[in-house]
């Protein structure tokens, strides 16, 4: 286990992490204490969260009880929920490189309609955007590393978003079509049973939805 004093310190990290609204420390505030647990990021975000708080996340990431119990090195009394012999992987984002983090948050948006779940930064360096379950991280990367593209001259995916069914993904591609979204590949059937478009967003980055065949 990490010494108390850098514990401390982590404790105070996600105490201003949660007053600067950092979307996410929502998800381990929310995973890890059981009050929290039925709230949206933005509302566990606009509550109460003291130090005590902060140091009780802190414990519980770490295998205890409460901050008390990790002092004086108690061992947690697991509830029903934390009694897995494995780490359980939750969510999954992908990251995208990005010149203007506001140009792609609005194209995202209006062209492809995902929704915004945060935005970081003063200036804005990094955020998220999702539709539905899907997650795509966005961070901002200054013009240098754009000069010499492997992406696009390789035609190298970003991201894979995965639909439930055929008519679903036919109906997404034509919506993106009347939205006059750039394609980098049309809808199309693929040998391996499955129908497949790529969007390329304004950073080159190639965004790969595919669903079944049939």
């Amino acid at each position: 286990m990490s010494n108390l004093e850098n514990l401390k310190k982590q404790a105070k990290q996600y105490l201003r992490w949660h007053r600067d609204r950092y979307y996410p420390v929502a998800a381990m505030i929310r995973e890890h204490l059981p009050r929290f647990r039925q709230l949206s990021d933005p509302e566990i975000l606009a509550a109460a969260f003291r130090l005590a708080d902060a140091q009780e996340l802190v414990a519980r990431k770490e295998g205890f009880e409460g901050w008390q119990a990790l002092k004086t090195g108690a061992s947690i009394a697991m509830s029903q929920t934390h009694t897995h012999s494995q780490p359980i992987l939750t969510s999954v984002a992908a990251h995208l490189y990005v010149r203007d983090l506001k140009a792609s948050t609005d194209f995202f948006t209006t062209k492809l309609g995902f929704t915004i779940d945060f935005v970081y930064g003063d200036p804005p360096f990094y955020g998220q955007v999702s539709p539905d379950n899907a997650h795509l991280a966005l961070r901002h990367m200054d013009e240098t590393f754009f000069r010499e593209d492997v992406r696009e001259r390789e035609q190298l995916l970003s991201a894979s978003i995965t639909l439930a069914s055929a008519e679903e993904i036919k109906t997404l591609f034509l919506t993106y079509q009347a939205a006059e979204v750039t394609f980098a590949q049309s809808l199309r059937n693929e040998p391996w049973q499955a129908k497949t478009f790529i969007v390329k967003d304004p950073d080159g980055n190639l965004i790969l939805f595919a669903g079944p065949a049939n």
